[in-house]
C-alpha cells in the first residue's frame, strides 16, 4: 500500500515509521527545509513541497496512494490537503489530525475526511476507558456524526453475562467487531458467549448509543 503523509513533524515521521515496519510504502510531504529529516526515517521517499497546492500533488503521484494522512499541525493545511487529495485525486481513504477540539465539526466527508483523529479525544476516552467499567465509551469517530467506535467493559452483574452473542438483539445499526478477554483477541462468532469483564468494541451509529450502552447495563 502506498501512503502519503502531509506532515513531516514528529506525528507524520511516527506515522511514517511505523507504516514502514509493516511493509508499506510511504511519501512524506512537507514545505518547511527543517522538517525535511531523511536520516530520521531513511527508507521514506521525501518532498519539499506545499502539500496544499495541486503541483506538489502532481509531483507526489497522489493517484498511486491507497492511503493520504494529513498529520500537519495546521487545521486548516489538513483539510484543504484532505479535499484536494479525496476531490482532485480520488484517494480512498483520508486520514485527518485534528489539532484543536473547537475544529473537529469540520473534519467530516464534506471536507473529504474519512477518518477524524482528535488527540485531545482519543487521550480522554483512553482515562474514561482504563478506569470505567459498565459506561460506554466513545473511542473514535468514522465519518463525523455517522458511526463511532466504542468500548464497553461487562460488569460483574451484566445481564447479558454466559449469553450466546448470536441470541442478543443488538440494536440497528451496531456490530460488535471484537472481544478483548484475558490478554486476548477475540473475533466474535455466533456460539461464542460474553463474559463478565470482556471488553467490547463496537462500532456504532451515535443515534443507537443509548439503546447499547442499556441493553449492556452501562451506568
Amino acid at each position: 500500500m502506498r501512503v502519503a503523509i502531509a506532515g513531516a513533524g514528529a506525528v507524520g515521521r511516527s506515522i511514517a515509521q511505523e507504516l514502514l515496519e509493516n511493509g508499506h510504502e510511504v511519501l512524506l510531504i512537507d514545505r518547511d527545509p527543517k522538517a525535511i529529516k531523511v536520516e530520521v526515517v531513511p527508507r521514506a521517499e521525501w518532498l519539499l513541497a506545499d502539500a496544499c497546492e495541486i503541483a506538489s500533488l502532481d509531483d507526489a503521484a497522489l493517484e498511486r496512494c491507497q492511503v493520504v494522512v494529513a498529520s500537519s499541525g495546521d487545521d486548516k493545511v489538513n483539510l484543504v490537503v484532505s479535499l484536494l487529495a479525496k476531490t482532485e485525486y480520488g484517494v480512498p481513504r483520508v486520514v485527518a489530525r485534528i489539532n484543536h477540539p473547537k475544529n473537529e465539526w469540520l473534519f467530516n466527508e464534506s471536507w473529504g475526511v474519512d477518518v477524524a483523529v482528535s488527540t485531545p479525544r482519543l487521550l480522554s476516552a483512553l482515562v474514561e476507558e482504563a478506569v470505567s467499567v459498565g459506561d460506554l465509551v466513545r473511542l473514535m469517530t468514522f465519518r463525523q456524526g455517522e458511526a463511532n467506535l466504542v468500548e464497553l467493559t461487562l460488569p460483574e452483574d451484566a445481564p447479558l453475562s454466559g449469553e450466546r452473542i448470536g441470541s442478543v438483539a443488538w440494536p440497528h445499526d451496531t456490530a460488535l467487531v471484537a472481544v478483548l478477554r484475558e490478554g486476548r483477541v477475540l473475533v466474535p462468532t455466533p456460539d461464542g458467549t460474553l463474559e463478565a469483564g470482556d471488553e467490547l468494541l463496537f462500532v456504532a451509529s451515535q443515534d443507537v448509543e443509548d439503546e447499547l450502552a442499556e441493553l449492556l447495563n452501562a451506568r
